[in-house]
């Protein structure tokens, strides 16, 4: 995969490589976020609240949320 897409982090559009992991969209959008969950003081659900792997790949207008970092809402 090539080129950018649109995804949402916490309710943002955010444009990132396509096939970019969910951290990565999340450091995007905000590092302070990405270091929490890193340090495991958040975690990310999808556009349903099921929790996802940060790891996991991303494809355009996907939506993810941070949950349970301070400034995550």
């Amino acid at each position: 995969m090539s080129g950018r897409v649109t995804v949402f982090v916490n309710e943002r559009p955010v444009e990132v490589d396509a096939g970019s992991t969910v951290l990565a969209a999340v450091r995007a959008f905000d590092a302070r976020l990405a270091e929490a969950l890193n340090g495991g003081g958040a975690y990310v659900t999808d556009g349903v609240g099921r929790r996802i792997d940060p790891a996991s790949p991303l494809s355009g207008g996907s939506i993810v949320r941070v949950v349970g970092a301070p400034g995550a809402a």
